[in-house]
């Protein structure tokens, strides 16, 4: 299983837009000094720039086909974190729209080396990191759109309960196997002792799932995330087995 995105990747790149513009506004309406709830010890300013970061980091990868030596980096002096990140936010698109999506592309994933990969990539980020500076603001959230959610889902699963947990070496206490459906939608995510498993599964495969966990799609997606607590979605089944995929990964994300 590649991890080929489940929307175009043209709505991905406009979401990385959007998304790092919705950041800068929710950070002027909420101070740069307030607490973010969502990533603890983080400021709503640390945030902001945290993404302009990622933003940057990204084009390294896409510009010198490897991973960036220095990635944390400051604003100029003088200049803003809103600055700053608009700025990593319209060169990373800059660099993304020159080339086809199917591209080869350096990445850390080996079932995406494709320019598409950076493409979903930071438009997640870029979502995700919205929402954690629109709770610090205390203003209501902005709708996720449902295909945006949708390939969210798919990647929280295949690149980083799949992929990322192993390269940290973190498994489960004990076997079970989760679905997530959503929008028409499922995945199988399989927890072991030794390994952690996830990829795209027909109705037949839910129904032998220990736990189906279920909703609309952008609370799903912000639930895998650790954005939503547990009254987000719905969890038929074994409600351990559920907590297990959640506490995973939460550890794959932070």
């Amino acid at each position: 299983m590649t991890g080929t995105a489940v929307v175009d990747h043209g709505r991905l790149l406009d979401a990385i837009g959007y998304e790092a513009e919705l950041l800068v506004e929710t950070s002027r309406a909420g101070g740069l000094g307030a607490v973010v709830p969502t990533c603890p010890g983080w400021t709503l300013g640390e945030v902001v720039r945290h993404v302009g970061d990622v933003h940057r980091a990204a084009s390294q990868w896409l510009l010198r086909g490897e991973a960036p030596r220095r990635w944390r980096r400051e604003p100029y002096p003088g200049q803003t974190v809103q600055s700053y990140l608009r700025e990593g936010a319209e060169a990373l698109c800059e660099v993304i729209a020159a080339r086809e999506p199917s591209a080869p592309a350096a990445t850390w994933w080996d079932g995406d080396p494709t320019i598409g990969f950076w493409c979903r990539r930071m438009a997640h980020e870029t979502t995700v990191h919205r929402v954690d500076a629109e709770r610090a603001a205390g203003v209501e959230n902005s709708e996720i759109p449902h295909d945006i959610a949708l390939d969210g889902i798919d990647e929280a699963l295949l690149l980083w309960f799949g992929h990322r947990l192993p390269m940290l070496g973190v498994t489960a206490t004990r076997p079970a196997s989760v679905a997530v459906a959503a929008g028409g939608c499922r995945w199988i995510a399989r927890m072991t002792p030794e390994s952690t498993v996830a990829w795209r599964s027909t109705a037949g495969e839910v129904e032998g799932a220990d736990a189906v966990v279920s909703g609309e799609p952008a609370r799903v997606f912000l639930w895998l995330w650790g954005r939503q607590g547990p009254g987000a979605v719905t969890v038929t089944g074994d409600d351990d087995a559920a907590g297990q995929l959640w506490a995973l990964l939460r550890l794959a994300t932070r």
